[in-house]
């Protein structure tokens, strides 16, 4: 009985979602909604007997209810979809961002959703049974609910099968049904991966003629952008002016740009591996070298510093990456993490240091929610009133985008000084390529933040910036024509062709490169490049 009584509570406490779209999908067929609802109550049921023994029955069903009321937060309030790459996100954050999610809203939440029915399931006394009954009632409970269920569902297995092929969002949005499957995929994944050996990739890179012996030291950094969307690049169109900067810089702007996932974890090592997105998996990431490892090949000098969650393994094997999350800046770091800011001392430092060709990847922390106010100093909040909360409910819409757009023009103010920098370095040959891991919602539809699954999320979450500044000795010295270059700026692209365009932009020869891909194939004058 505690175990059915439990079920009931999870299908009204915890599934607003859920229950709102199944409203919305079997609008006008009532007997349809109840038959689908009661297999999966039935079906519910059935798994939790699994654990229905005495000393088994009051622990599982307290784990139940704190989860649920841990998920269900996420995803009634911000429209999180909890799937396998969510709870990827969620096992490699680190607390200074996690910490930003515990909201007052969250704790009063799990409090009195979670931690509530969790005492009243322990306070419950278990009367005890006959070592028959004991075993019998789990194993009765189960049968008899999946022949319920069973024939529920084939009361109309046609229209329900088509709903869930149609409505992927619909069970993906059911507690604690989603993030327990989930974990179990992640967990199955990890273990897939778990003892693998890496890949090499491009081993017969080398430095093609672009490299003669008269030539400059070739500085170039990458700069990983973080929930960067596209639609609030005014360079793009957008009608707030948050790229005052790029604008009077001579940039090519990419401005149909498609990303590999939607959270870091996926997006970041994706990117700078060799596959596309069709063909990327977890598996294959950490089982294959990248395109960092590729420029090491190659000859060249490669470094990552981050002021983010680390470089998810991508420079392991270039040096590892510099940490400067945790600096000691009063400047750039009064509230316990740093804003991105924080480079440019350092990165003025170094390239007065290059001697040799190198490629210098900064992580940002971007425009990281839900604490957009944390990203860009005070005195540079241009938008206002900006939402100064991690409590989304307590800002208005406007609110909320006016403190995004102020770190979307932070960024575009750390990517001008670094520019700035590149180009005072007359002895280099600097350049300098700007691409977002992901983009963001900020409230469309329902949804905050990013990490939905990609087959529905929205293109907020998905069309990324990419930018790309290259000095006048960079250009010479590849032979780069710019006007070619930005004939292609609202072509379709996609993270898809940063591992081969930063293969063909720095002339690195190797097996391992595909020219459909590179955005400089046909850009490149290659007969001067051979004359050099």
């Amino acid at each position: 009985m505690l175990t059915i009584l439990t079920v009931a509570f999870v299908f009204c406490a915890y599934n607003a979602t859920f229950w709102t779209i199944a409203v919305e999908i079997f609008a006008g067929h009532l007997f349809s909604l109840f038959g689908y609802i009661s297999a999966v109550f039935f079906l519910t049921l059935a798994a939790f007997s699994f654990f229905g023994l005495p000393w088994l029955v009051k622990p599982f069903l307290i784990f139940v209810v704190i989860l649920s009321s841990v998920s269900s937060y996420y995803t009634d309030n911000l429209g999180v979809i909890i799937d396998r790459d969510m709870i990827q996100n969620a096992m490699v954050t680190t607390v200074t961002e996690s910490k930003h999610l515990i909201t007052a809203g969250f704790v009063l939440h799990v409090l009195s959703l979670g931690v509530v029915p969790a005492v009243a399931i322990l306070s419950v006394k278990i009367k005890p049974e006959r070592t028959l009954w004991r075993f019998g009632a789990p194993v009765l409970t189960i049968l008899l609910s999946l022949c319920l269920a069973a024939g529920f569902l084939m009361a109309d297995l046609k229209s329900y099968s088509a709903t869930l092929r149609e409505r992927k969002d619909f069970m993906s949005a059911f507690q604690p049904g989603a993030p327990m499957v989930a974990t179990i995929r992640y967990a199955k994944m990890m273990m897939r991966s778990s003892n693998v050996t890496v890949a090499a990739v491009g081993r017969d890179a080398k430095k093609g003629p672009s490299y003669n012996a008269g030539s400059k030291p070739v500085l170039t950094i990458v700069v990983a952008g973080e929930t960067a969307r596209a639609q609030n690049f005014s360079l793009n169109g957008y009608d707030v002016q948050t790229n005052p900067n790029l604008e009077q810089l001579p940039i090519v702007n990419f401005s149909n740009v498609s990303s590999c996932g939607t959270a870091t974890a996926t997006s970041l090592p994706c990117m700078f591996s060799k596959f596309s997105r069709d063909d990327y998996s977890y598996e294959k990431g950490v089982s294959n070298e990248n395109v960092l490892d590729v420029l090491a090949h190659a000859g060249l000098q490669v470094d990552w510093w981050d002021n983010n969650t680390g470089d998810k393994g991508i420079a392991r094997r270039v040096g590892g990456s510099r940490s400067f999350t945790q600096t000691q800046n009063d400047e750039f770091c009064a509230s316990g993490e740093c804003m991105d800011g924080i480079f440019m001392k350092a990165l003025e430092e170094y390239s007065q240091t290059i001697t040799r060709d190198t490629v210098l990847v900064l992580h940002l922390i971007g425009s990281h929610g839900p604490t957009y106010y944390l990203r860009y100093p005070k005195e540079f909040e241009r938008f206002t009133p900006a939402c100064s909360t991690a409590e989304f409910k307590n800002c208005s819409p406007v609110e909320i985008t006016n403190a995004y757009d102020n770190t979307i023009a932070y960024t575009d103010q750390i990517l001008a000084q670094t520019i700035a920098l590149l180009t005072k370095e007359d002895r280099l040959a600097t350049s300098l390529l700007f691409v977002s891991d992901h983009g963001e919602s900020l409230g469309e539809k329902g949804l905050y933040l990013h990490g939905a699954p990609y087959f529905m999320a929205p293109e907020y979450q998905t069309k990324v910036p990419m930018i790309l500044w290259m000095s006048n000795a960079f250009k010479a010295q590849f032979s780069i024509d710019q006007d070619c270059l930005s004939e292609q700026m609202s072509d379709p692209l996609s993270h898809d062709n940063l591992y081969h365009s930063l293969l063909g932009m720095l002339d690195i020869k190797t097996t391992d490169y595909e020219a459909k891909l590179d955005l400089f194939a046909s850009c490149k004058d290659h007969q001067k490049i051979a004359q050099n």
